[in-house]
């Protein structure tokens, strides 16, 4: 039976040391030679590549998604999961990817800072979603969940979650500002309660972004959700992770946490666009024996 979820009463408590000593130990793991081309692969499989800044354009964004379907000439490496845009260049990127897997998200609910009112908050939901997103990237009201009003937050996802209609919702901590590892546990819970789909650790936006801690944290809490109630929930690190050694050192993470069913793009995601151009460099390491210059590779 699984157990219901009360967001006034407190989630479990995190042991700080522990998690570190248990991030430590998992980063001593290595991946073998002749699995790390398919786990590069894998990883260049997960990410949403992503433009979020004032100056997009719809020229970038074209850029963007082209690169998102073909990162490379060799045909071995694949496209990757999404790119991830602001609502008002969702058509763009919908127009561009048509006819590929990639998928089109789009940040909403005020991002980053999630200051505003409900009703514009579901208002830019339905917009993205009308304009063809795929998946949702929401904000919690940090302000909110940092003095305690936890039913507030619950209700705001759950409201967004119904605005996005048949479009995936994940639900972003911003852990950087939640201080402790208790409180990210705590907002993973809530999150995964009132729908979420995914839970995503930062905006990009504030610094520390995501960490291997916090992500083992939130990964530990899929777990438990998972047990609680069949369900499996999505995680998405965003904002640090820029070289491929990071990138499987994470995979490694979500593998002992969660096990092989978690290591694919429907139910892992990388928030990083700087990252693919380090695992391209990586993979056609793998490939030709020789290192190309980041100059070869776009920058977007």
């Amino acid at each position: 039976m699984s157990r219901m979820y009360s967001p006034t009463m407190p989630s479990v408590y995190i042991d700080q040391v522990g998690v570190e000593e248990r991030v430590s130990r998992l980063n001593k793991r290595s991946i073998k030679k002749s699995s790390k081309r398919s786990m590069l692969n894998l990883a260049m499989s997960m990410l949403d590549l992503t433009t979020l800044e004032a100056k997009d354009t719809p020229g970038k964004v074209r850029q963007l998604c082209t690169k998102a379907m073909h990162p490379h000439d060799l045909p071995t490496i694949p496209a990757v999961a999404a790119v991830c845009v602001y609502p008002n260049l969702v058509r763009t990127a919908r127009e561009c990817l048509r006819g590929s897997k990639v998928k089109v998200a789009a940040v909403a609910t005020a991002f980053p800072s999630g200051m505003s009112s409900r009703k514009v908050k579901l208002e830019e939901t339905r917009w993205a979603v009308n304009e063809g997103a795929d998946e949702i990237d929401m904000v919690i009201s940090r302000g909110h969940f940092l003095s305690g009003e936890f039913r507030y937050v619950s209700d705001e996802i759950a409201a967004v979650k119904e605005a996005c209609g048949d479009a995936h919702l994940k639900v972003i901590l911003e852990t950087g500002e939640l201080s402790t590892l208790d409180n990210v546990r705590l907002a993973s819970d809530l999150a995964m309660y009132a729908g979420a789909d995914f839970i995503k650790t930062s905006t990009g936006k504030v610094q520390p972004a995501a960490t291997q801690p916090v992500t083992l944290v939130m990964l530990e809490a899929i777990r438990d959700f998972y047990y609680d109630t069949g369900k499996k929930i999505g995680m998405k690190p965003a904002g640090g992770i820029a070289t491929a050694k990071q990138a499987l050192a994470y995979l490694v993470m979500v593998k002992e946490t969660l096990g092989f069913d978690w290591l694919t793009p429907e139910l892992f995601r990388f928030g990083a666009s700087s990252l693919a151009n380090d695992i391209l460099m990586q993979l056609i390491k793998e490939e030709t024996g020789v290192y190309q210059s980041l100059d070869y590779f776009s920058k977007d």
